[in-house]
């Protein structure tokens, strides 16, 4: 099975792509792949020869890892064959390094093939088995290894891994560790202090997106950008750059604004960045039909609301440019800590929509402006969280209540 451009969900039969040409396969990375990976690729190319338009790179999970392979002689089959052997580490899977050429096909072993996460904003990664991988590298073209008339390697792991123990360095005495300066560089910048949620909320939606949006759509990866990880406001200006790059200035220029999404928000890359750069640019909310579950925590631990539509269809009711209004935020979160032994509790307040001219003409006169209905639910209770921190337990739901009488409007 492969994984097409670009998602881990558009899976088809690799015979059906078969004796298309590839430019680059791509084996490892920190994610996911073991010893087995690797050395199945290292007895498939013994004695054979990587084809010639063919980059066939290899990127160790770990130092551990390499040293493995090196010790039973993998790395020499790799190496003789016209492997390229890369430092351990993410690498090519988050875009830093092996970049693939624009709209050649690079069949890769990682977990993610999302729009431009490999460092090539037009590129066209399929996700695949070291073995078909490995096999196309040595045809030149997509490959079924079922058709290399070899057997199947058989491989099992080693039952003595080296561990390098030497390599450890023990911490410093408690009196020597407080004498160290922190050092950092011009491109280190501490982690901002954002303020505390406020108790009343009135934002315009700044960004309208689909479904299936990645946190590689929210913050790119690649070169270009994760250098500047450890500058949270020089990597903000990036947020959204592959949706919308005016995203960033007009945030800017806004003191606080709110982002609506489809399902499945937040998809792929746990990567705190996709939560903090929005968020230091003053996102407040995300509106969504629903979440991906870490990208859902990551909002709520930088102090994000992570609001899910609990009509879905509430979703064509908003658009860029709406303006939403939340009230009575602290005294909700406040409340729940009055019920320490519920295993889940609940709570409802109100919001209101403010919608703008266009949105007033999508939408009847009699639910223009109508209140919305908020609740909160707490899986687990947690002590309340100090500052801007919020439990990352909390869900939220909002609807847009269809009112009985015209008072409400």
């Amino acid at each position: 099975m492969t994984c097409l451009p670009s998602s881990p969900g558009n899976v088809h039969p690799v015979r059906e792509v078969a004796g298309e040409p590839i430019q680059q396969a791509y084996i490892g990375s920190s994610a996911n792949p073991g010893f087995r990976d690797f050395a199945m690729a290292a007895v498939m190319v013994r004695d054979r020869v990587i084809h010639n338009r063919v980059s066939f790179d290899v990127n160790p999970t770990s130092r551990a890892q390499l040293e493995r392979l090196v010790r039973d002689g993998h790395i020499v089959s790799l190496l003789h064959a016209g492997a390229r052997l890369h430092q351990a580490g993410c690498n090519g899977c988050i875009g830093m390094g092996q970049a693939p050429a624009t709209k050649g096909i690079s069949l890769r072993t990682v977990p993610r093939n999302f729009p431009g996460r490999s460092g090539t904003r037009e590129d066209k990664v399929c996700l695949v088995s070291p073995e078909t991988a490995t096999a196309s590298a040595l045809c030149g073209v997509i490959t079924d290894p079922r058709t290399l008339g070899m057997p199947y390697p058989r491989i099992a792991d080693p039952d003595d891994p080296p561990v390098n123990r030497g390599m450890f360095a023990p911490p410093l005495a408690a009196e020597e560790a407080s004498k160290v300066a922190l050092e950092k560089g011009p491109n280190i910048a501490t982690l901002p202090t954002f303020d505390p949620l406020a108790d009343t909320l009135e934002i315009p939606v700044l960004l309208k997106v689909g479904d299936n949006v990645s946190t590689d759509e929210i913050m790119p990866a690649g070169a270009r950008v994760l250098p500047f990880r450890s500058n949270i406001p020089k990597i903000a200006e990036f947020a959204f750059d592959i949706i919308d790059p005016t995203y960033a200035q007009r945030a800017k220029e806004t003191k606080g604004h709110a982002v609506v999404g489809g399902c499945n928000y937040g998809q792929g890359s746990s990567r705190e960045h996709a939560a903090l750069g929005p968020r230091f640019l003053g996102l407040r909310v995300v509106l969504a039909k629903s979440f991906a579950r870490i990208h859902a925590q990551n909002l709520a631990n930088f102090g994000v609301l992570a609001l899910s539509f609990a009509d879905a269809a509430d979703y064509e009711r908003i658009e860029a440019g709406d303006r939403i209004s939340l009230a009575g935020l602290r005294g909700a979160l406040a409340l729940a800590w009055d019920y320490p032994s519920s295993d889940t509790w609940s709570m409802r307040t109100r919001a209101r929509l403010k919608s703008s001219a266009a949105a007033k003409a999508r939408v009847p006169k009699s639910l223009s402006g109508c209140p919305l209905s908020v609740e909160a639910r707490w899986r687990t209770l947690r002590p309340l969280p100090t500052e801007y921190r919020l439990p990352a337990s909390c869900l939220w739901t909002i609807s847009l209540m269809r009112p009985k009488h015209s008072r409400y409007c």
